[in-house]
């Protein structure tokens, strides 16, 4: 699924945000499911009783608190019909007697449903508006038209449905009956829903939601009934299920087969290294100095708001205003790139190349940090050598690192440059906008973008630009396993668990802080390596959470430098992209030192103290996809020096 459409508004809308959809390939029994329907829809929902007793009390302050519990309780009314089938009226007549995927609802009337209905209808006027009344209105013509017809009960609700002999066989059951029925009763097409267009983001999303009700029930609802299976006719129209996908048919297959699920392995428990580890002290540790020749930085072409991720609201996310997102998290706006992760790399490496004033020739060797790659073979970064025209380097690999790419791509440069003895690229690049889904802390916190830099030789008798460095990994495994993807409980979407987040942060964060504070500054300029620091640049992960952190560690705000108010959380690419930004917004003008730490996914950690002159730094004028954005979808025509012939049939995201 696309991360991202824009509608004909020029809005940014998420489509795994408007239909609930789940991805059946990671579910293997009725408990999995069970768990994943509580926690996406029971626990968010109010029951029909709930609805009633808070009228009943005036506990709705508004129409709009109102219709926003009007619609999470219809959600969950059709948990199971929304993701796992297809509904559709047919003829009790031509409805097969014998197939295994042709299923019939069995449901039970709705108990004082008259009630509550009546109390909704009664309540809503003598509300006010939040916002916009009209609007408000006609918004809940179309949630209570839904609600008011809803004629079973929603609690006992069983996921699989009845096959058409199993209802035969219960003489008792209840389904649906329709008189008659209209193939053309209008429902919402997907563009008018893409297109919802409302001022209030609020209202646009629950506009969405509406339209999506409406369409689970796409004929005359006032005519619905129930009946057992005498008292139909033949003529008589019944709602028949069928699965959805055939990730759906799979899973039901699955159940069939009943094949017990291997027990998770259990972790040891977590012991100390038995001494710590050395820093990289480049001066004393290696022969050859590294310089950094180049910086370049592509940001995410499209921008998304705080304000758009309230109109793309889920329907399993708890409610949050825009300017609680900005509290929660420091980001005011995101960015999201249109291209592919491969181009978001090769637009940055083609632009560190040309600062640099480097031919793909003098390289001998390529880095690619990232954890948002799906490419395993070729490697991102051999793909970038063939795109680049680089006909044969020493080495070219991956390095999966997350949020400590760049300090564990710079360690990894400087020791292949002892060996190679010419310019390394180091590319840090992230997708996050097609891992996420409808993951409400993900999509508030990551973004995309991609960084790359030119590490070359020092010449004779200079001082490096990388002067210490040191990486991290590891420690408890909730800390190991506090950030997932792909996480099958979640649709393989990327998901953060913010407390174990927090606590892997803090404990490395100390930790450089304390190490670098009994360091010695190599140049005697200061009382330690910690205290010769012009500039501290973060990876950039949440801001009122990073702030909190160095603060408890004895930094002070005004010593970090942030730019996720306006790029989101970009992982391995976030300090570069950062350190670009200082020198775009002219925060460094001249040469300085920098330490930049970065921690996150895998429980690791690394930072680099370095020398950034902002002569280096590729500034990009503009954000948005560059020349490379036109070029075909990868794999692309690659260049010159890495022609290869072209197969016939080329198919083609807190911290992280």
């Amino acid at each position: 699924m696309n991360a991202f459409v824009l509608n004909r508004h020029g809005r940014m809308v998420f489509p795994s945000n408007i239909v609930p959809e789940l991805d059946f390939s990671t579910v293997e029994t009725l408990d999995q499911l069970d768990e994943v329907i509580r926690r996406d829809f029971e626990t968010k929902a109010p029951s029909g009783t709930d609805i009633l007793e808070r009228v009943r009390t005036g506990d709705y302050a508004t129409k709009y608190a109102l219709m926003r519990d009007l619609a999470l309780n219809l959600f969950w009314a059709n948990r199971f019909s929304i993701t796992m089938y297809e509904k559709r009226p047919m003829r009790w007549a031509d409805v097969p007697r014998h197939r295994s995927d042709v299923f019939l609802p069995v449901v039970e009337p709705w108990e004082e449903g008259e009630t509550k209905v009546a109390a909704v209808q009664e309540a809503y006027p003598t509300l006010p508006a939040q916002w916009d009344a009209e609007v408000e209105d006609r918004i809940f013509g179309v949630l209570f038209d839904v609600f008011a017809n809803r004629k079973h009960h929603a609690t006992t609700l069983p996921a699989i449905k009845p096959t058409v002999a199993e209802f035969l066989d219960e003489p008792d059951s209840l389904t649906f009956r329709l008189p008659s029925y209209d193939p053309d009763y209008p429902v919402y097409d997907y563009r008018d829903i893409l297109d919802c267009d409302e001022d209030v983001p609020e209202l646009e999303s629950l506009h969405r939601w509406a339209m999506v009700l409406h369409n689970q029930y796409p004929w005359e609802r006032a005519q619905l009934e129930l009946a057992t299976a005498d008292q139909l006719s033949d003529d008589d129209y019944v709602v028949v299920f069928t699965p959805r996908d055939k990730s759906v048919r799979d899973f039901l297959r699955r159940l069939d087969d009943d094949a017990p699920a291997a027990p998770a392995p259990q972790p040891r428990e977590s012991r100390q290294p038995i001494r710590p580890y050395r820093e990289i002290d480049v001066r004393r540790d290696f022969r050859v100095m590294p310089r950094l020749e180049a910086l370049s930085a592509v940001h995410g072409d499209q921008v998304c708001s705080n304000d758009d991720l309230i109109r793309n609201t889920a329907y399993n996310w708890s409610p949050m205003s825009a300017e609680e997102i900005r509290q929660k998290t420091g980001i005011e706006q995101r960015r999201y790139s249109s291209v592919s992760l491969e181009q978001l790399a090769l637009q940055a490496a083609e632009a560190a190349l040309e600062k640099a004033g480097r031919g793909p020739e003098e390289f001998g060797g390529v880095l690619v940090c990232t954890c948002t790659s799906s490419r395993l073979i070729p490697s991102l970064a051999t793909y970038l050598c063939g795109q680049l025209g680089m006909y044969q380097v020493a080495a070219a690999y991956d390095i999966i690192a997350a949020c400590a790419g760049m300090p564990y791509g710079l360690a990894e440069a400087t020791r292949l440059l002892q060996e190679v003895e010419r310019p390394v690229l180091v590319v840090c690049v992230e997708k996050f906008s097609d891992k996420i889904g409808n993951v409400r802390t993900s999509r508030m916190i990551f973004g995309d973008g991609a960084s790359a830099m030119v590490v070359g030789v020092a010449p004779g008798g200079a001082e490096p630009d990388l002067l210490v460095m040191k990486t991290y990994a590891s420690g408890p495994a909730s800390q190991v396993n506090s950030i997932l993807w792909p996480n099958p409980e979640f649709d393989n979407n990327i998901t953060v668990f913010g407390p174990e987040v927090k606590a892997l942060a803090g404990r490395y964060l100390g930790q450089m802080i304390e190490e670098l504070s009994a360091l010695p500054d190599p140049d005697g300029r200061a009382a330690s390596l910690m205290e010769s620091v012009d500039l501290i640049v973060p990876h950039q992960a949440n801001k009122t959470m990073v702030i909190q952190l160095a603060e408890r560690a004895g930094l002070t705000a005004d010593q970090l430098y942030f730019n996720i108010e306006d790029v989101g959380n970009t992982s391995s690419a976030s300090i570069p992209l950062a350190i670009h930004d200082a020198v775009r917004d002219g925060v460094l003008t001249e040469p300085q030192r920098i330490f930049a730490p970065g921690f996150g996914a895998g429980a690791v950690a690394g930072y680099a103290i370095m020398r950034l002159d902002p002569s280096v730094v590729a500034v990009q004028t503009t954000s948005g996809a560059g020349p490379a954005a036109e070029q075909p979808a990868v794999p692309g025509a690659p260049a010159e020096a890495g022609d290869r012939p072209t197969p016939s049939d080329d198919v083609g995201v807190a911290f992280a």
